[in-house]
């Protein structure tokens, strides 16, 4: 008879670098950017306010871990959209797809989506967080390709993701709603879309 694998286990010092972690997640997603001081997550994890610096030597390292669970969290949710629809198909309606994700995420999680573009942390390569962004870029990148095979894909995808990053910030700001006297960004997607990748062809 053969005996069950016993749980897996897990050390003291991996469990209290995982809960500083998770800590300052809830705290970015409660609180905004600002509120993720060192001393602030050491209380809320209930150790003492040097403890961090034994798993995170520098506040930057502990801002990338975190940072690192919005691009994996973002990046489960780009896999699952493109898993709804036929990857070999319609390539503009993916993008479209792939842009309405990073925008529910950006108006979702405000404090997250800010951290994860901060250019210190990206510029540290702490956990490599440039190998976990880029990846997503290169999603986009490969389907403008296809739906444009004629354009600069890069080049597009870069003025593409930086108008939806100023779409997410002036929605969150309230700026967008009272300009264009909309309740819903469909129609501002829309628009942004056809300016980057043409009209969509009539069927």
């Amino acid at each position: 008879m053969n005996r069950p694998e016993p749980p897996e286990q897990h050390s003291p010092d991996q469990d209290l670098r995982t809960r500083l972690v998770d800590v300052g997640v809830d705290l970015v997603s409660r609180e905004g950017v600002g509120a993720l001081t060192l001393r602030e997550i050491a209380r809320r994890a209930g150790v003492s306010h040097g403890a961090p610096r034994r798993y995170f030597p520098t506040h930057l390292e502990l801002l990338s871990a975190i940072a690192h669970r919005g691009f994996t969290d973002l990046g489960v949710r780009v896999t699952a959209g493109r898993a709804r629809g036929d990857a070999s198909a319609d390539p503009r309606g993916q993008v479209a797809e792939l842009a309405g994700v990073y925008l529910e995420f950006a108006l979702e999680n405000p404090g997250m989506y800010e951290l994860m573009f901060r250019h210190d942390l990206l510029e540290s390569g702490h956990l490599r967080l440039r190998d976990t962004s880029l990846p997503l870029f290169g999603v986009l990148v490969d389907l403008i390709g296809r739906a444009r095979p004629d354009s600069d894909a890069r080049a597009v995808a870069g003025a593409l993701w930086a108008n939806l990053h100023g779409i997410a910030q002036l929605w969150r700001w309230g700026s967008l709603q009272l300009a264009t006297g909309v309740a819903d960004f469909a129609p501002l997607l829309r628009t942004t879309l056809d300016a980057h990748l043409g009209p969509r062809a009539a069927r």
